[in-house]
């Protein structure tokens, strides 16, 4: 179904639910595919990709759209007494244009009616992306609601009277994580008869293949552990969300992603993001002739072991010349303070998702990972402009005692299926 097409001929009303940029950006990216908002962006801004450096060469890419004005950036986000790190991006929330509590920002035009609440959380590196991504939003033309939805022990309560009133009027729903308690609870209030998730990266596939097989809902690294005291007492919710979610009786289930779906739950629509709209409003970027690091957060999860994880990236940056290393936004300030101690390598603290940060560059002209979403996302991001996107696979002497017996072949999996990426060698931690 059309998104400008309502139930009984109105024009429908859309409310999107997301808790991280990534989330936020997949939105966009969805949106776009469908032509909303129909008028020109706010605030167009000509000029080079920010950050583009004196070392970087012009890549092959044709143009693109001018880029929207981005707030400015603050300094380094780590310490100089934590070893060499320097011109690190910073996350310090850019002052938001409107109000944070309530709608904000132009009306979608052409009659629909389009609001993303953010339900913020408190993590403040993932905060401050947030609210960079919620300018874009803004300056796309879209309204964004910000909520305090975990600023204390009564704040769900507040969010979700808040809400209520959107919430039943909608007739469709927009979500970024189905795992998520909030949004399962907030899916109890609607009635709307359209349910569209977009991508929250690799949990995206864990998602489609447990509907498809009536799984409950369960995070990937949290499978195969016994439920908890609130495990239990959320599963009434949890079951009613999964129902939600499965087409039945005129509700329609759309799933908006870049992951392999290789198992569709019936009644399942699936429609592929290609970062088309990432591409037509950031770039083409500059490429160096040096090499990246992407890191990320399966040591804060608790799947790989961190002495495992330093070597690891220790040895592939010798070996491949790796001179900068993006942190995931969930990357534990000490552990990367010890990587850059160690490795010598440039810590990054992007302020923005790293589909963005590598679109406007400067970006190297080799990308490694370890797997994760970006060994997707990153390709179709930077298609056009030359840069290779290596993955290394995990170890199974990486992982904790504690990780959750699928770890290691989910992880395989995610590299398995990732298109247009070469494959790397594991390395041996020494």
């Amino acid at each position: 179904m059309s998104p400008r097409a309502g139930q009984a001929g109105h024009p429908a009303r859309t409310l999107a639910f997301v808790e991280s940029p990534v989330q936020l950006l997949n939105v966009l990216e969805w949106a776009h595919l469908h032509g909303l908002p129909d008028h020109p962006p706010s605030r167009p801004t000509a000029g080079a990709p920010a950050g583009a450096g004196p070392n970087g060469t012009a890549s092959a890419s044709p143009p693109a759209a001018p880029a929207p004005a981005l707030p400015a950036q603050a300094g380094p986000v780590l310490p100089a007494q934590a070893g060499p790190v320097s011109a690190c991006v910073s996350v310090a929330p850019a002052q938001t244009r409107g109000s944070t509590g309530g709608a904000a920002g132009g009306a979608v035009a052409g009659g629909a009616d389009f609001t993303v609440v953010v339900l913020a959380p408190t993590d403040p590196m993932t905060r401050g992306q947030l609210r960079r991504m919620a300018d874009l939003a803004r300056d796309e033309g879209y309204r964004v609601r910000w909520e305090e939805a975990r600023g204390g022990t009564t704040a769900p309560f507040h969010t979700i009277g808040a809400l209520a009133g959107l919430l039943r009027r909608a007739g469709r729903i927009v979500m970024g994580d189905p795992f998520s308690r909030y949004v399962q609870l907030l899916l109890t209030i609607t009635r709307a008869r359209d349910l569209v998730v977009v991508d929250d990266g690799t949990a995206t596939m864990e998602f489609v293949a447990q509907l498809a097989r009536g799984e409950r809902l369960v995070r990937w690294h949290r499978k195969g552990g016994r439920p908890g005291a609130r495990d239990l007492l959320f599963a009434p919710v949890s079951s009613s969300a999964r129902r939600r979610l499965t087409p039945s009786g005129g509700r329609r289930v759309e799933v908006f992603s870049s992951m392999p779906v290789t198992e569709t739950p019936e009644g399942v629509t699936v429609t592929a993001n290609d970062f088309a709209w990432t591409r037509a409003r950031f770039g083409p970027p500059r490429i160096t002739d040096g090499a990246d690091m992407v890191g990320t957060s399966l040591v804060e999860t608790g799947v790989v072991d961190g002495e495992r994880y330093l070597a690891a990236v220790r040895d592939l940056a010798r070996a491949h010349g790796v001179t900068r290393y993006f942190a995931h936004r969930r990357e534990n300030t000490g552990k990367l303070h010890r990587l850059a101690v160690e490795t010598g390598l440039e810590i990054v603290r992007p302020d923005l998702p790293l589909e963005l940060i590598a679109r406007r560059g400067p970006i190297g002209r080799t990308v490694l990972s370890f797997p994760s979403t970006v060994v997707h996302t990153l390709p179709l991001a930077l298609a056009g402009t030359g840069v290779r996107v290596a993955v290394c696979d995990i170890d199974p002497a990486w992982l904790t005692a504690t990780a959750s017996p699928r770890a290691q072949g989910f992880l395989s999996g995610v590299t398995g299926t990732a298109r247009d990426v070469h494959r790397l060698t594991a390395v041996a931690p020494a």
